[in-house]
């Protein structure tokens, strides 16, 4: 059996959709109130003209551009902290009745 050929890691029309959802007004908006700028969004737009230049070419260049940006991605992802702090053990008192207003 050969080898099967390397293929993106995401279709070029994902790379597409992401773009226009990055530039969109309402995700401008949240990412605004969220983190105080503008989001940027020119990578999913460079990601989306490498993974059409490698279905038309299959250019070595495009392949390791989307091949870095990905890496980078997950590494941005690997970097953010999980919001809540995982508990070793439940607490102590886990099996009291809660104080519920009556």
């Amino acid at each position: 059996m050969g080898e099967t050929p390397w293929r993106p890691p995401r279709a070029c029309d994902v790379y597409w959709a992401e773009f226009k959802h990055c530039k969109s007004l309402r995700n401008r908006f949240h990412h605004y109130y969220a983190y105080g700028t503008s989001p940027v969004c020119l990578q999913w737009k460079d990601d989306y003209e490498a993974c059409r230049e490698w279905e038309s070419n299959h250019s070595p260049h495009a392949k390791e551009s989307l091949q870095n940006s990905e890496r980078n991605r997950v590494s941005e992802q690997k970097n953010v902290p999980p919001f809540w702090e995982m508990r070793k053990k439940p607490p102590a008192d886990w099996h009291l009745p809660l104080n519920e207003p009556k």
